[in-house]
């Protein structure tokens, strides 16, 4: 099981070239992977994506990569056509305004877009050569992060589903006091209002249909199911995120109509101590991968 959050950094200097590598990652339903890199590596993205996909299921990642380099090849070339062009333009303004076309400085001419080009002679896979064991390790320590963190949330998790468990068993253990409840209601009910003349007959047939409506025994069993089933998404599935919040769902409907037929206040003092445990497990599985 993984975090969906963690952080991996690192910075190295080799020969004349500075490279920085930066991971992080915050919650999201599904993978957001962006990636920033230098426009002269952008071929390097479907590289980095497809590494960093083969690895990362949900979360919303954040990649940096930074290069800077004092040793590059720079090559300058200019424009003569495209300088004759913004002289006589420039030399046209200045006579439409009374100005002598002469003092235009050559400054003004070269820093016109075009008029002098520099071109960096970049090689990205020499690059990603030198790029490569730093992001490698970096991502190495992002992963490792999102493990550590998420090995932490499943022995959570695990602690919240036990108390889950110890509910279900205690709702299981009261299931014959309440519908022995049931059958005292009922028949005080009837002996309220017929006194002698109670029909013991009609009272089972009352209680029974009762019983059919107010029983919590199919709610138990589900519940104990929905239970194994989450047990089982935390301690085998790698990727559980999304798992674990449906059978909390299901869970939770479970314990609400048991809480809806409940009569004893020991019992809904456990159907709040199981919702309280099943909300904290749908709120840490949105912080699970």
């Amino acid at each position: 099981m993984n975090s969906m959050t963690g952080y991996g950094y690192k910075e190295v200097i080799s020969g004349s070239t500075q490279i920085s590598v930066e991971i992080r990652s915050v919650n999201s339903r599904f993978l957001d992977l962006s990636i920033y890199l230098p426009p002269f590596l952008n071929q390097l993205e479907s590289r980095i994506r497809k590494i960093a996909g083969e690895k990362i299921v949900r979360g919303k990642v954040d990649l940096t990569i930074r290069v800077r380099d004092n040793s590059l090849n720079t090559v300058i070339t200019a424009d003569p056509k495209a300088a004759l062009l913004y002289r006589d333009a420039i030399a046209a303004i200045a006579e439409a305004v009374g100005k002598n076309a002469d003092d235009i400085p050559l400054s003004l001419i070269i820093q016109q877009e075009g008029v002098l080009n520099i071109n960096h002679e970049y090689d990205a896979e020499e690059y990603w050569k030198k790029i490569s064991p730093v992001f490698d390790e970096v991502f190495g320590q992002f992963v490792e992060d999102r493990r550590r963190e998420g090995e932490n949330l499943k022995k959570d998790l695990l602690l919240k589903l036990d108390v889950l468990d110890r509910c279900a068993a205690f709702f299981k253990d009261w299931q014959p006091k309440m519908e022995e409840k049931f059958k005292e209601t009922i028949t005080k009910k009837f002996n309220d209002l017929l006194g002698d003349r109670v029909d013991e007959n009609k009272i089972l047939e009352e209680t029974a249909s009762l019983l059919v409506k107010y029983t919590i025994n199919e709610e138990i069993i589900r519940l104990q199911s929905h239970l194994a089933a989450l047990r089982k998404e935390i301690t085998d599935d790698p990727v559980p995120g999304k798992r674990i919040d449906f059978i909390c769902q299901e869970a939770n409907r479970e314990i609400n109509t048991i809480g809806s037929k409940n009569q004893f206040t020991e019992v809904g003092a456990m159907v709040v101590n199981a919702k309280d445990a099943l909300e904290n497990i749908r709120e840490q599985s949105k912080n699970v991968e």
